[in-house]
């Protein structure tokens, strides 16, 4: 962690403005939690590993959560408009050491998440080319063809990726409709609410259910990250996060009783140990024509595309504005001439999945066909997961000291109560990852992986909140700085500010 120049620039580099409406930012954020493999990957694997029934409630309990943690996150986006949304809510309200601390979990959750996706999305693209053209195609040769498309869009206009991603879920929302509705029209033991039943969520799987189903809901917190590129910072994020967490909770409640329903109350738990993300696809195998299964399928490659398109760009965001700050590599914190994109902080994002990618290539090969997705997807997406919840916990209490000192004339309800809230149901729910972790990345047992996969989140914040002050002393121009978005008047506000204190 080291920077380039010991002061703040006078020209502070900013994103592409006013291109991305309400619309648009709700594909974005929809688009990372990728619908499709949701309902097809997470739902059943949810149910399969933790054998309880009411997954479908356990989305309207976290979905409730989440809408009370955006009251006070969206309020925050209104006044503070940053590229690094985690980092620079934790550093207005928490403190700049936290704040640099912050960023550093919050790169490496994300890069977490978008990485490992390549795993399952390999194997699933050349599942896919196997099974309708008979071609074999390892499943690195698959992630790297998606790796190149995500990279091009990287460096292209934001909008751009947003019509891309605005397609993609639509048609995913479609696929999974016509299986709710098919499942609900079936209903082998009729349509029940057995699954929404209380005593069907708070069982001895509790912790692992809600474990499992927070990281659907990942990436609803990015539509704050897209502030500086939004037709209107004031509204347009608030509004796209409060819809996107709403549908999102919705759908997939909706979704997963329907595949209760639709299999059975008394067989999708076995029915998905047995057929895993297939489940799906072998029900509408039964009742729709071949072209629609295959569509569905070549969907649900598209929904992780589309997945790894929205983290790529989170990422890229986070890359530049600790660039742009000068807490990172000022290289980083440039935007290209033409399309606006952060090409320094994509292109470093490229390299690092490139990176692993070829990594677990090489330790995969000649195993087990399932390798990337018991490995590369599994360890890498639940460790994201881990760290992005940590974050939105203290991004909760943040909230809270960021309006205690500019209270913006709002009421209690969105500066103190939800924010509280929403922070102690966070930390309990961080807690019930902790306990569940093992479970979480398949481990049957105990093994140093439980403790090792939390710590490359958890351990480089350490390091980088001890550096935050190492910062301070010897940086102090780039310190008054963190947090503040190239805000030079702001800047140069605070650091006045710091050397009258300090002269007297």
């Amino acid at each position: 962690m080291t920077t380039s120049s010991q002061t703040t620039t006078s020209q502070s580099p900013s994103l592409g403005r006013r291109r991305l409406g309400v619309p648009a930012l709700v594909f974005m954020i929809i688009a990372a939690s990728a619908p499709l493999t949701v309902v097809a990957g997470g739902v059943t694997s949810n149910y399969a590993v933790t054998g309880v029934l009411g997954i479908p409630l356990s989305f309207v309990v976290l979905g409730v959560v989440l809408l009370i943690f955006a009251v006070g996150y969206t309020a925050m986006s209104q006044h503070v408009q940053n590229a690094g949304a985690f980092y620079a809510y934790v550093s207005r309200g928490l403190g700049k050491p936290a704040g640099i601390g912050g960023a550093w979990v919050a790169l490496i959750s994300y890069n977490a998440m978008q990485i490992g996706i390549y795993g399952l999305f390999g194997f699933a693209l050349g599942d896919f080319l196997g099974l309708t053209f008979g071609l074999s195609v390892p499943w690195w040769v698959c992630a790297l063809a998606g790796w190149a498309v995500v990279g091009l869009l990287g460096v292209n206009k934001v909008d751009f990726s947003a019509k891309v991603l605005g397609i993609i879920v639509a048609a995913e929302f479609l696929v999974v409709i016509i299986y709710d509705v098919l499942s609900l029209k079936i209903a082998p033991e009729g349509i029940t609410t057995e699954s929404l039943q209380p005593a069907s969520l708070f069982t001895a799987g509790v912790g692992a259910a809600l474990a499992f189903s927070i990281a659907a809901f990942m990436g609803f917190e990015s539509g704050a990250i897209y502030g500086e590129e939004v037709k209107n910072p004031k509204t347009t994020p608030r509004r796209a996060t409060l819809i996107a967490v709403a549908i999102i909770g919705v759908f997939y409640a909706f979704s997963a009783w329907a595949m209760a329903v639709g299999e059975g109350h008394s067989a999708v738990i076995d029915n998905s140990r047995e057929l895993g993300p297939g489940l799906i696809f072998e029900f509408l195998a039964g009742y729709t024509p071949g072209w629609f299964v295959t569509l569905g399928n070549l969907l649900f490659i598209t929904s992780l595309l589309a997945a790894l398109i929205a983290f790529h760009n989170v990422v890229a965001r986070y890359l530049f504005s600790l660039g742009r700050e000068g807490v990172l590599p000022t290289a980083l914190g440039t935007t290209s001439s033409r399309t606006h994109a952060p090409v320094a902080g994509s292109l470093t994002q490229s390299v690092l999945a490139l990176i692993l990618l070829v990594v677990f290539a090489f330790a995969g090969a000649g195993g087990d066909e399932l390798f990337p997705v018991l490995t590369l997807f599994t360890w890498l997406t639940n460790t994201g997961a881990f760290g992005l919840v940590l974050l939105m916990a203290l991004t909760s209490f943040a909230v809270i000291g960021y309006f205690r000192r500019e209270d913006h004339g709002l009421s209690q309800w969105t500066t103190m109560i939800a924010p509280l809230v929403s922070g102690i149901a966070l930390v309990v729910l961080f807690g019930a990852i902790v306990v569940n972790f093992d479970v979480l990345i398949g481990l049957e047992e105990a093994s140093i992986l439980s403790w090792l996969l939390p710590a490359i989140v958890v351990v480089p914040g350490v390091l980088a909140l001890l550096w935050a002050f190492r910062l301070r002393s010897v940086y102090p121009a780039i310190y008054a700085g963190v947090g503040r978005g190239g805000d030079l008047d702001e800047i140069e506000l605070e650091h006045g500010e710091s050397g009258k204190h300090s002269a007297h």
